[in-house]
């Protein structure tokens, strides 16, 4: 769809850095760009018109942060804001070809389980936006850095408007965004929901954006974007340190792996974007053609290759469980997490999701259910719903590509479960019956999931991501079904080439011995190509089966998974139980503490625990003995890059939760208030970016320390009124814009003065250790969990 844009291009040239051209032409510190629309317009089109002399085919409006949340003091509607950007942008394209993409940026808010906007809200706030912008040819959504929120806002396009959409994310060189999402979650989930177009902007030069790119390329189809930086800005200065040359030299590289879209982000002028424009129409550009993408399935945070048997954790299903029952008339999510964390340590490598029951509203529970299971963790999901209304709800809200659990070869399931399947770019699971049933021959289910696939690759989702079910019926009842599953899977797998799953349990069923007659059956499956089994993991002898089967066919490389689960058993008895295969209750005592129900999210199960230890134990003791330690653990991990921001998040959640029980029965007993001292934070003057500060914030708050958060665009004397009136030992400043490091700098110096034996921690992405020590910091923090230490040191 975007090429139709531009049939005879090449490449198609974006335009450059807007804000810094902006900043360059004297705005003011602190000011909203999208503002100038409306009461500077000839600002923004002289400045828009510099891009299209140089031959850019798009031009950006100026709409990037034109959004309710960040606009909400602006004293212009959304619609106001984003129409005038609209019409600038036209002007400067007046008599040329270049076409105005709508410029849709990140709501400036974290999105749940990070922060406490809803994944409906943000839609909202995107729908918003692309329905004031109607008057763009195409649609950007730039500069992400959550998945989710990418989702959001990708949806809202796509449901709210007829135009391309281009989606580009902004990531790390460890090549995850700093919420942990993957270069191939993004690239998977972004073309599976829709997307025209998909790369990276900002953040890094072009050199540190190759590996990134290159990345992609593995897992995308689609037209690939690249919008770098002019390098980093020279902290003292605020020059960019990649000219126009070194900028074209090291953007024409990409050619070689085919990207076809190209623009500059931050301190790209149109110097730079010329210069790259130049090489890059001598450049010969790989063609992508005949892309193979690997069968995967992901969240934000991890891919699961279908490259060799991965096991479906069955356990989150209330068939036949009496206590999952109890749990979903409850609502007690606390149950079904732990029910998740068990299956993941017994080896599970995605998680089946069905709370299916008489009696309760199936579709809130599933939107809970999902959004809980990924707050606390990253394993893929499988959706597993009978009601086309639930599997909707489902898909809308999870990240990432999930498989859905099921469509069959009935008219009336392929008609509504499919279009389903393409719109959210899920994986799928077709069961081999129809309205006769489950056939008996192996013959007749091998047509049925012909018929699938057919009817799957007639509406767009692609052959890798069809899975077949053959379906296993009960040995007791009907003993040659066996052997016509295990012939019928043979055949889905050589003769049509996909991906097989099955729930291998019912095979047992009504028959003594039931564990040797399910393991020895799902060795079968095995080998003759069963992909996904949906087993119970936390019975052991099920995932040693599997285990065992990857080790002896040369999935399991050097042996490497199968010592790492087995080699530290003590016993011969103990060898058919790796420890983290055992269900809870059979779990040592001291793994059901505070640090188990920390590491795993368990916020209620924490309170509860906490609760129970204050009836012997000090509530000091509790904080420095058992709650640090296990937040110290957490971010340990998460510096090593173990768990990712979502995790630790919640890790500190249920610190936090354990924190409000020591308070509340500190007040009930009149004894002191539990804290570890005072610190205040802020963003500096000029500066409205504060996401970064507000994880600062929970981190700090979850180690016991009481903050005082002063906001965003805080005046540099009100932070050293605030430190003095407080007598804090610490105060914290952030910035991620170069035009406001001269605010930081004076409210250093302002401190200094009003509190000479308080330290101050920076941070941000426009900062380094140096330039810290510069303007007279004590401390330079790269991430919340270095600003933790500095408390540690400075406040105790």
């Amino acid at each position: 769809m975007l090429s139709s844009l531009f049939p005879h291009r090449k490449f198609i040239r974006l335009d450059g850095g807007m804000g810094s051209m902006l900043q360059k032409g004297g705005m003011p510190v602190g000011a909203l760009p999208e503002v100038y629309n409306i009461t500077e317009p000839e600002r923004i089109i002289a400045a828009q018109k510099q891009f299209v002399a140089v031959g850019s085919d798009i031009i950006y409006a100026n709409t990037f942060g034109a959004n309710r949340h960040k606009m909400a003091k602006s004293g212009y509607s959304v619609q106001e804001l984003i129409s005038a950007g609209i019409a600038c942008a036209r002007k400067a394209c007046a008599g040329t070809d270049t076409k105005v993409a709508l410029d849709i940026g990140p709501i400036g808010q974290l999105l749940e389980p990070l922060g406490t906007l809803t994944f409906e809200e943000a839609y909202d706030i995107f729908r918003e936006e692309v329905l004031a912008g109607q008057d763009a040819d195409l649609i950007v959504i730039e500069t992400m850095t959550d998945l989710y929120e990418t989702k959001a806002a990708l949806l809202a396009a796509k449901e709210n408007s007829d135009k391309p959409v281009i989606c580009t994310m902004t990531f790390e060189p460890n090549l995850r965004t700093f919420t942990g999402c993957t270069v191939a979650s993004a690239a998977m989930t972004l073309e599976g929901l829709g997307a025209d177009a998909v790369g990276v902007n900002c953040s890094l030069g072009p050199d540190e954006l190759f590996p990134i790119v290159e990345e992609m390329a593995k897992w995308t189809t689609l037209p690939l974007v690249v919008k770098p930086n002019a390098g980093l800005p020279d902290p003292v200065t605020g020059e960019y340190l990649v000219d126009p040359a070194e900028f074209a030299q090291a953007v024409v590289k990409f050619a070689q792996l085919g990207v076809t879209v190209y623009g500059g982000c931050c301190g790209t002028t149109p110097e730079h974007i010329k210069a790259a424009y130049d090489l890059l129409e001598e450049a010969e550009i790989l063609r992508r053609e005949n892309i193979e993408i690997p069968a995967a399935v992901c969240s934000a945070s991890e891919v699961v290759l279908i490259d060799q048997p991965r096991i479906i954790g069955e356990r989150i299903n209330p068939t036949g469980k009496k206590r999952f029952k109890a749990a979903l008339q409850a609502n007690d999510m606390d149950y079904i997490l732990d029910q998740a964390v068990q299956q993941v340590d017994a080896g599970a490598d995605l998680l089946d999701v069905n709370v299916g029951m008489p009696g309760i509203d199936e579709k809130g529970m599933m939107i809970r259910t999902v959004k809980a299971l990924q707050s606390i963790g990253g394993t893929p999901l499988q959706l597993d719903s009978t009601i086309p209304a639930v599997m909707e709800a489902a898909l809308r809200v999870y990240n990432g590509k999930p498989i859905v659990n099921s469509v069959n070869g009935e008219e009336a399931s392929l008609q509504n479960i499919l279009p389903l399947v393409k719109k959210y770019g899920a994986a799928v699971v077709g069961l081999t019956l129809d309205e006769n049933g489950i056939p008996k021959k192996a013959a007749d289910r091998f047509a049925i999931a012909k018929r699938i696939l057919d009817r799957a690759t007639a509406l767009g989702i692609p052959k890798r991501d069809v899975y077949i079910d053959c379906l296993t019926l009960t040995a007791s009842a009907e003993q040659d079904g066996a052997k016509e599953t295990l012939e019928a899977l043979h055949r889905v797998k050589t003769e049509l080439g996909l991906k097989t799953v099955l729930g291998v349990s019912n095979i047992s069923f009504g028959l003594p011995n039931r564990e040797a007659v399910t393991r020895t059956f799902l060795t079968m499956a095995l080998e003759n190509g069963l992909d996904l089994p949906i087993i119970n993991p936390n019975i052991a002898s099920m995932a040693e089966a599997v285990r065992a089967f990857r080790l002896l066919r040369g999935f399991d490389v050097n042996c490497a998974a199968f010592v790492e689960a087995y080699a530290n058993m003590p016993t011969a008895t103990a060898a058919a139980t790796p420890a983290a295969a055992k269900p809870a209750a059979e779990k040592a005592p001291e793994t059901l503490d505070l640090p188990y129900a920390m590491s795993h999210g368990l916020k209620n199960e924490g309170a509860k625990i906490t609760a129970q230890l204050l009836e012997t134990t000090d509530a000091m003791e509790v904080v420095n003995e058992i709650l640090i330690p296990a937040l110290d653990s957490a971010g340990k991990l998460f510096e090593q890059g173990k768990i990712f921001l979502p995790q630790l998040i919640q890790t500190a959640s249920v610190a936090q939760a354990a924190f409000e029980v020591i308070k509340t029965t500190l007040i009930e007993r009149n004894a002191a208030p539990v804290s570890r001292g005072e610190i205040v934070l802020a963003t500096v003057k000029g500066d409205i970016h504060d996401i970064g500060k507000n994880i600062v914030r929970v981190l700090l708050e979850n180690y016991g320390y009481t903050v005082l958060d002063l906001g965003r665009d805080v005046p540099c004397q009100l932070v050293a009124d605030t430190a003095k009136e407080h007598g804090v030992k610490l105060v914290g400043l952030s910035a991620l814009m170069t035009t406001t490091l001269g605010a930081m700098e004076e409210t250093i110096q302002l401190v200094k003065q009003s509190c000479p034996d308080c330290k101050i921690v920076v941070g941000g992405a426009v900062l380094t250790a140096d330039y810290a020590e510069k303007i007279g910091a004590d401390f330079y923090a790269k991430d919340a969990m270095e600003t933790v230490a500095v408390a540690k040191e400075v406040v105790g």
